[in-house]
């Protein structure tokens, strides 16, 4: 299997900002990216690839299919209900990188607490939190 069958999908408002950051500042590959004829702001889907892992995205919308899901963004809603992990080779070098695009760094790299491996968390420019860390729980 090339990658993984587990795949998130984030909303966000500014989608192609939120493209651009998450390529710049996390290292993820657009390998697609569907925008609006009417409306290139709107991203109606995004394909984002970081090693064998994608993230999938799009512009929060109103509209019925919408609607069904809630769909939102953290700061939309007020909090996070849940966090991304990405494995990399190298904490400390990724935050480095990704706080010098930008992304706000909430917990500094930091050894793991009761089990292997380093880690740091950091906000995208919409709240999302996303968790790097040398901890590969399939190579475990």
């Amino acid at each position: 299997m090339p990658g993984s069958p587990v795949i998130p999908c984030l909303r966000y408002a500014d989608a192609p900002a939120a493209i651009a950051f998450l390529r710049d500042a996390f290292g993820f590959d657009v390998r697609a990216s569907y925008e609006d004829a009417d409306d290139p702001h709107i991203v109606h889907h995004a394909e984002l690839a970081l090693g064998n892992g994608m993230v999938m995205l799009g512009s929060v919308r109103d509209g019925e299919g919408e609607s069904l899901y809630s769909w939102g963004t953290p700061r939309d809603l007020g909090g996070v209900t849940a966090c991304i992990y990405v494995v990399v080779p190298d904490v400390d070098a990724h935050c480095l990188h990704a706080r010098n695009e930008g992304a706000v760094v909430v917990a500094e790299p930091h050894d793991n607490i009761g089990y292997p491996g380093r880690g740091y968390e950091a906000l995208d420019p919409e709240g999302n939190v996303w968790s790097f860390g040398t901890y590969d729980p399939w190579k475990v």
